[in-house]
């Protein structure tokens, strides 16, 4: 029964089907009995047993009981007019009032349920000494007692539970806070960023600027009358776009990932293919093919963030003992194609990002090759492996020179990081 409670956790369950199965036996015990020890009435007691476990059993059965507190209420009524019909033919139905007054204190009120939890141990008492012929104290130690320490295990578990459900919403609103003050802190910590940039760029590159145009319009005006003081202007104008150049670069420098500063996307693929071989103790390989084409340093840093992302996941979920991370250049794109011989898994059956548990990988780099016009395809099942490729469009013509940019011939030859000999 769940009647008024507002979360079944397993251990209730439990406690329920140990409530079901001691009033099963109790009432089994008593019909045995009395066909066994040649009491009066035996068939009676048996039927009066059996009627009160069949109205014990609709209850549970029946939804309105489960959900309607005067349902409940009226079923537990019911039951307890078949107890009273047994006890009042068997004195073995003393036995069945321990449960009854578990049922009573979970469906009552706490007045009306220490009513009922009285009246029927005054029942219990009463019906003992009836079927004895005689009254002694000692009969109404076991109903009272018994009731007593209902009262006391009933209380004290709902006791519990309320303090149990205070500390689950404290911990949600801190959670909930933790997250606020997470996000105030993001945002605070980019405005700060973009204010930094903003006066960065208005210290250098917007004063660098100015300076040029104000040094070009100098020279415009002396150009007519006095070429040796335009060619000085110009010459200056010159050296603050190199001055201006340089501060761009260092911009870029900046905001550019350590692994592929002054090396390129093969490089920085490689060295993360030993990384992850050498900490992990799985075999890592990489693989180099085709001809080189250039892509835009955003691009070439989402490449690298999808591997790392996928290495990851392969480390942490996929059980595999080899990887393979392979940069080609088919004609026209440039793709990071990242495979594994690990369990697999469904794609269709990926669970919703949580965040006690987990599961925003897919999500987040999907969202960032598709946001740099790439696309992102995932290939899995269940014991097959997975293999993810992320690709961008390149430009037509291949990139001889460049910092990031492999400086290989057509036909660039396999390199590899072989499985180390010992794991750390």
């Amino acid at each position: 029964m769940n009647v008024n409670t507002p979360s079944v956790t397993p251990t209730t369950r439990t406690l329920a089907w140990c409530l079901h199965l001691l009033i099963a036996g109790l009432l089994v015990l008593a019909a045995v009995r009395a066909l066994a020890d040649g009491l009066p009435h035996p068939g009676w007691i048996a039927a009066a047993a059996a009627a009160c476990a069949a109205v014990y059993v609709a209850g549970p059965a029946l939804p309105r009981v489960r959900a309607s507190r005067p349902a409940a209420v009226r079923w537990l009524a019911a039951v307890g007019a078949m107890w009273l019909v047994l006890l009042a033919l068997s004195a073995d139905g003393v036995w069945v009032a321990f449960p009854l007054y578990f049922l009573q204190l979970h469906l009552l009120a706490r007045r009306a349920a220490l009513a009922a939890v009285a009246g029927t141990a005054l029942a219990a008492i009463g019906a003992y000494a009836a079927h004895t012929g005689s009254f002694a104290p000692a009969m109404a130690i076991g109903p009272a007692l018994g009731a007593a320490v209902a009262v006391a295990v009933v209380w004290g578990y709902q006791a519990l539970y309320r303090e149990s459900e205070q500390r689950r919403r404290l911990i949600e609103e801190l959670t909930a806070t933790r997250a606020d003050l997470a996000e105030a802190q993001h945002t605070a910590g980019v405005l700060a960023e973009r204010e930094r940039l903003a006066r960065e760029i208005h210290d250098t590159l917007a004063q660098g600027l100015t300076s040029i145009q104000l040094l070009l319009r100098a020279a415009e005006r002396a150009l007519p009358q006095a070429p040796e003081n335009a060619a000085r202007f110009v010459g200056q104008a010159r050296q603050a776009s190199v001055d201006n150049l340089a501060e761009a670069r260092r911009f870029v420098a900046a905001l550019t990932p350590p692994a592929l500063e002054g090396s390129s996307l093969a490089d920085a693929l490689e060295r993360l293919c030993a990384t992850t071989a050498a900490r992990h103790g799985i075999a890592v390989r990489f693989r180099l093919t085709g001809d080189p084409r250039p892509l835009p340093t955003a691009q070439e840093v989402a490449l690298l963030r999808t591997a790392q992302s996928a290495l990851a996941n392969t480390v942490r979920h996929a059980g595999a003992t080899t990887a393979e991370v392979t940069l080609g250049h088919p004609a026209g794109q440039v793709a990071v194609h990242i495979t594994d011989d690990g369990t697999g898994f469904d794609p269709s059956r990926l669970p919703e990002p949580d965040p006690q548990s987990g599961g925003f990988g897919l999500r987040a780099m999907r969202t960032r090759i598709h946001s740099l016009g790439g696309t992102l395809t995932l290939d899995s099942a269940p014991g097959r492996g997975t293999a993810l490729t992320a690709a961008f469009p390149a430009d037509p013509a291949p990139r001889t020179t460049s910092s990031l940019a492999p400086s290989a011939g057509a036909h660039t030859p396999v390199r590899t990081h072989p499985e180390p000999e010992a794991r750390p």
